[in-house]
């Protein structure tokens, strides 16, 4: 179980990270380079992927750098999200994502659409809509569309890199080869990104990026290994790992930095946790 614990906390961590960053003085996309070295690094040496094994003609390369273009930039829309919008409204975002493979899978690829499905997927667009909602307060109009935009981008962005990863596990391409290239073309694409902006490259936010790649290669290796350790009860891993987000992002956000929900987001937030639920097989 501390397998899942280390994965919640380290997902949660991301977040706390990229919360303090503006008042840290930290440029985000920095760390965000910085990270995908790291996340890359970490990758090579501890799931030993063989990204030669990708050269085969079978390997759906526009689905690569697909990833390599979404994973950075979603990355930066989760660091707005969490400035404008808060932590316990982006994790709930990001991890409501997972209906968005649901819904393409029927609309899309025409599978068949259960009841339960069908009544997670109402239930996750209706709590979508109410973290979407924000107070009108004259002189926070803008904040407040510009919170809802990257909440609703953090959504649909982490839902397509959801499929684009399916579509991967599709094609036979392994997981670790197709994650490390993933996070070197994102390095890459950032990386440039920042030579043509001619950033300025400070110690602070080296180190910033490195702990952040720390934290989002352990959220996803500990996910891996929590469906290692559970491999008959991967449902166990699914639900726990999105309602303990979910649960320790309101925790942390509206606890610790005392971030304020309307009566509307705290129902978006159960019926997050309810979606979820009802998609558990049962």
């Amino acid at each position: 179980m501390y397998t899942l614990i280390i994965s919640v906390a380290c997902s949660v961590a991301v977040s706390v990270l990229l919360k303090i960053a503006r008042r840290q003085n930290i440029q985000i996309e920095q760390a965000i380079a910085v990270n995908y070295v790291v996340a890359a690094s970490l990758c090579l040496l501890i799931l030993r992927p063989q990204p030669a094994a990708l050269l085969s003609p079978t390997t759906p390369w526009w689905v690569l750098i697909a990833l390599g273009v979404l994973l950075p930039s979603i990355f930066l829309a989760m660091a707005g999200a969490v400035r404008h919008a808060g932590i316990v409204l982006s994790d709930a975002a990001q991890r409501l994502s997972l209906f968005i493979p649901l819904i393409a899978a029927f609309v899309l690829f025409g599978e068949a659409l259960s009841a339960s499905k069908a009544a997670g997927i109402a239930l996750a667009l209706v709590a979508l809509a109410c973290l979407l909602a924000r107070k009108r307060q004259p002189d926070s109009t803008g904040d407040a569309r510009r919170g809802a935009a990257l909440l609703l981008l953090v959504w649909l962005g982490y839902g397509t890199i959801d499929i684009l990863f399916k579509q991967l596990a599709k094609s036979g391409a392994a997981f670790s080869s197709s994650l490390f290239v993933a996070f070197a073309l994102a390095g890459v694409l950032i990386f440039l990104y920042l030579l043509a902006k001619r950033s300025v490259w400070t110690r602070r936010n080296v180190v910033a990026g490195a702990v952040l790649g720390l934290l989002n290669f352990g959220n996803i290796y500990f996910y891996i290994r929590a469906h290692q350790v559970f491999p008959q009860n991967p449902t166990l891993v699914f639900s726990a790992m999105n309602i303990g987000v979910i649960s320790l992002g309101t925790l942390v956000g509206a606890g610790f930095f005392k971030e304020k929900l309307s009566w509307v987001n705290a129902l978006g937030i159960a019926l997050a946790i309810t979606a979820i639920v009802v998609l558990i097989p049962k």
